[in-house]
Order: C-alpha cells, then sequence, then structure tokens
C-alpha cells in the first residue's frame, strides 16, 4: 500500500495527478452542486475543499475518491493501469476468507490530538455540507464508517448508514432494514439497552469501500481490510463506548442510541436518485465525545442519481462478489457478471453464462436475483450468453430484444427484501418488492439452429480497443481542435 491513512492516500492520489484543490466554495451549496458535477462526468478527478467560508482554513473535505479506476487501483493496492477483469480477479484474491486479518490494538493515534467533552462537544464546528437543495439537514456523515457491535457476540460491523447534524451535541443516524448495523441496534432496542455506536467521519477509502460491500456473514470489516492490506489495521479502544476505532480516523463522534429517543431525520438525497425516504422519526445519537486531528477531513461521498462515485467502483467489486456468489452456490459455467452503475448496482444485474443443460439459466438468474450480494432492492436480472459483452448495455439489451421472447423468457419473483429507499413502492407498503428476471440466452432447445451473429465476441473487441483504441482517442482530440479553432458566429 502507498498510504496509510486519508492524508497519506491523498497524497498518493496528489503524485499520479488525480487530485484537485478547490478553495472558497461554500457549504451551503457549492460543494454538493461541484460533487454532483463531478459524479457525472467520466475520469474527473477527486476533489480537496478548502478555505471554506465560516470555517478555519485547513478544515477540509475530500469528494469523488474511488470514482476511477485509477484511483481505485491506488486504494487496492495494484498496479495503476489493471484493467477491469484482473482487478475483480484480483480483488476476489485480496478478499479470500482465509486472509482475514483481526485488527492491532494501539494504546493511541492521532485520532486523539483533540477530544471534546461535555460542553466542548460541538458537530457544528465541522463544514458539514447541505449536500442536495431539499435535504432536512446538513448530513456530516455520508463518505462514514458507522462503528456497532453485535451485543451477543465479539462481532464488530461497520456499515454506511447516514449521519444528519441535529444541532451541536445531536446528530440522526438512519440504518436501513436488514442491514447488519440495523440488526445490531434492534436487540439492544429490544432490550431497552443503550446502543453503542462511534461515527468516523474521515477515514481512508479502502476502509470506507469495506463499509459499502457486502462483507461475509459474522467477519468484521477490520478483519476483511486487514487481509487485503496484508497487516492488521490499527485501532484504539473508545473510552466511552469501548468500540474499536480507526486510530488515524479524522474526526469521530461517540456515544448511544436510545429506543425512546428520536428525532425527525431527512429528507435526504438517496442512491435511487429520488429523496426516496421522506422524513420519519429515527434515533438521535447525543454526542458524548468527539475525537478528531489537527486540520480534519471529511470524506464526502454523498447519494446522486445514478451512477455516482460509489456506483463506478461498485461496478468491479459488487460484481466481482456476485460471481462469487453464483459460483459459490454451484451454478456452473458462469463466465462474467456486471452490475450497472445506472441501476444503483443493485437495480439492473447482468450475468453470461455457458449454458450446459437445460434451466441453467434459470438457475443463474434467481440465484443472482436472491444471493446476498443482489437482494437488497434488487430490480431485474438478465441472463445472457457468453458472447455477450455484459458491461456493454447496448450489446445486453440487444440480447433482450433478439433471443428473449416475453411468453416464455419472463420470471417474476414476489414480495423480495427491498426497504424504505426502493421509489417505486407505494409509500405504505414499502418493505417487499419483486424481482423480474429475463432469460436471454438462446433457447436451450434449439440454440443450434439459432442464426449465427455477426461482429466480434467481447473478448476480441476488448482485444481490438486496446490495440487499436488511440485511433479513436486521436479523433476525438482533432475535432476538439477543429471546434477550438472554428471562428465564432
Amino acid at each position: 500500500m502507498r498510504y496509510g491513512d486519508l492524508r497519506g492516500w491523498i497524497a498518493a492520489a496528489r503524485e499520479i495527478g488525480e487530485v484537485r484543490d478547490v478553495r472558497g466554495a461554500s457549504w451551503e451549496e457549492d460543494i454538493g452542486r461541484i460533487t454532483e458535477m463531478l459524479h457525472h462526468t467520466d475520469d474527473s478527478p477527486a476533489v480537496l475543499f478548502d478555505d471554506i467560508p465560516g470555517y478555519p482554513k485547513g478544515q477540509r473535505i475530500l469528494v469523488n475518491a474511488n470514482a476511477t479506476r485509477r484511483r481505485l487501483a491506488l486504494t487496492f493496492g495494484l498496479p495503476l493501469d489493471t484493467e477491469r477483469r484482473p482487478l475483480m480477479d484480483e480483488f476476489l484474491r485480496l478478499t479470500e476468507s482465509d486472509r482475514a486479518l483481526p485488527p492491532r490494538v494501539v494504546p493511541d493515534g492521532p485520532v486523539f490530538e483533540n477530544v471534546l467533552r461535555g460542553a466542548d462537544v460541538d458537530v457544528l464546528k465541522f463544514p458539514s455540507p447541505f449536500w442536495h437543495p431539499l435535504d432536512g439537514g446538513r448530513y456530516i456523515g455520508t463518505g462514514v464508517v458507522d462503528v456497532l457491535k453485535d451485543p451477543d457476540s465479539d462481532w464488530v460491523n461497520l456499515g454506511t448508514y447516514r449521519v444528519m447534524v441535529q444541532d451541536s451535541r445531536r446528530v440522526g443516524v438512519y440504518i436501513s432494514p436488514g442491514k447488519h448495523g440495523r440488526q445490531f441496534r434492534d436487540a439492544y432496542f429490544k432490550r431497552k439497552q443503550p446502543c453503542p455506536i462511534a461515527v468516523v467521519v474521515g477515514v481512508e477509502p479502502l476502509l470506507f469501500i469495506a463499509s459499502t460491500l457486502e462483507v461475509p456473514q459474522g467477519v468484521s470489516e477490520y478483519d476483511w481490510t486487514g487481509g487485503i492490506r496484508g497487516e492488521p489495521y490499527e485501532v484504539v479502544i473508545d473510552p466511552i463506548t469501548k468500540l474499536p476505532i480507526p486510530a488515524a480516523a479524522e474526526i469521530v463522534l461517540v456515544g448511544f442510541l436510545h429506543h425512546d429517543r428520536l428525532a425527525p431525520e431527512g429528507p435526504f438525497g438517496e442512491w435511487t436518485g429520488y429523496y426516496a425516504s421522506g422524513e420519519r422519526a429515527e434515533p438521535v445519537l447525543e454526542v458524548e465525545a468527539i475525537y478528531h486531528r489537527d486540520d480534519p477531513i471529511i470524506l464526502g461521498v454523498p447519494p446522486n442519481k445514478p451512477p455516482y462515485e460509489p456506483h463506478r467502483y461498485r461496478e468491479y467489486l459488487r460484481s466481482a462478489l456476485l460471481l462469487r456468489e453464483l459460483k459459490a452456490a454451484g451454478v456452473p459455467g458462469v463466465t462474467d457478471a456486471h452490475c450497472f452503475g445506472v441501476g444503483g448496482c443493485r437495480l439492473f444485474n447482468v450475468v453470461s453464462i455457458e449454458q450446459r443443460y437445460a434451466g441453467h439459466a434459470r438457475q443463474a438468474g434467481h440465484v443472482a436475483a436472491m444471493c446476498r450480494v443482489g437482494a437488497y432492492l434488487g430490480r431485474i436480472v438478465v441472463v445472457v450468453d457468453d458472447d455477450i459483452d455484459v458491461t456493454d448495455l447496448n450489446d445486453v439489451m440487444w440480447a433482450i430484444l433478439t433471443r428473449s421472447d416475453p411468453e416464455r423468457s419472463l420470471d417474476i419473483i414476489h414480495r423480495a427484501w427491498s426497504g424504505p429507499l426502493d421509489p417505486a413502492i407505494h409509500p405504505d407498503e414499502k418493505g417487499h418488492n419483486s424481482r423480474l428476471i429475463i432469460d436471454a440466452t438462446k433457447p436451450w432447445e434449439w440454440r443450434d439452429r439459432f442464426p449465427i451473429a455477426i461482429g466480434p465476441d467481447a473478448a476480441t473487441k476488448r482485444e481490438t480497443r486496446k490495440k487499436w483504441g488511440w485511433i479513436l482517442e486521436k479523433a476525438v482530440a482533432d475535432a476538439m481542435r477543429e471546434a477550438a479553432a472554428a471562428p465564432a458566429e
């Protein structure tokens, strides 16, 4: 790894020309607008905001960290030019269960450079932005890692659950139903016990990624991340909650959630591209202590209309995890999988197979829809033959339109796992949704008589672009030069 903490990551990304500095952008409006622009522009840089009006110089916000394959490779310690499938394969190798390493507890760390307790607690001292115009408040927790512990075991979960500023001493924490952190929280609440929580606002991008993915049941994201790094992740024990927190975190808020202490939370622009969950009463964290480094950095990853930053890296990582789960379930002949960013890497997933028997495509589709990676808030799963490029939306749609027939190719799963963020479900009926499985493979019974397709297969297309893609780049550059040289009308 070329970095040890968020500051080290920024320095490494700056060395390879991937960071831009922006000064003077307002937290009220500019930072949210700029971030939305970055999220929806291919190959846009990571941006570090400083000199934010109303706040001291050095209180910074980093956005768009993992939005390119090049920066994602940096985060995982891989060669910067690693291509899609090798990146996915290496990610799967790095996250094999036997690589997990428990964290190392150290006595102190930079996170304790400043300790605020009692009357000194002030969440408003940090420049939390209004990320979207209609948000119900300022969200300090977007690129956040929330640390909770199972009350019945030693399992420590790190999840990305949004955190809204209520006032100087309180924040609201929303956790979607079914998530590990929600299960832990509800177990405490059922017993009328306070739920300890640590909200880690600024953390290096690898641990943040871990908190956003489907890490195996019972495995802590600290262990998972340690396995990728090849060395234990360093943590310190918070004296108030007794939870392990990153020793080099930028900002941490600690305290307890209570079943009977609620406040309005939301609305918030979410990953589906809507203010989907409205305003509702959610548990409030009454912050007992704030720990932060000198000149702290907030990691900002606000949801936007898909695809936004996490969708750009999840297209690689969640696709790889889907491949792993299909194979672990015993589905043979799976050649590739892709979770499209336009569907938030959940709503539209595609699997390619080398057909081996009748019903093979249906099996792959149903497993993909209901395994851990595909189960939460999915919508459509498409199964295609192995000559289709699962990353090419045009190729996938061509397969749907020419190889599937509505009366024989569609299955629907009813009452699957959804949640409050699903915009297509009636506000009073959130919780379940349905799934569409599309079999866009050549019909098994007469596949040998199916018309022969023209054009190269996916592997050949990739090789052609690798060898001859410079032609396209030159054409684009020439067009830009000609446009710039054209006389103004």
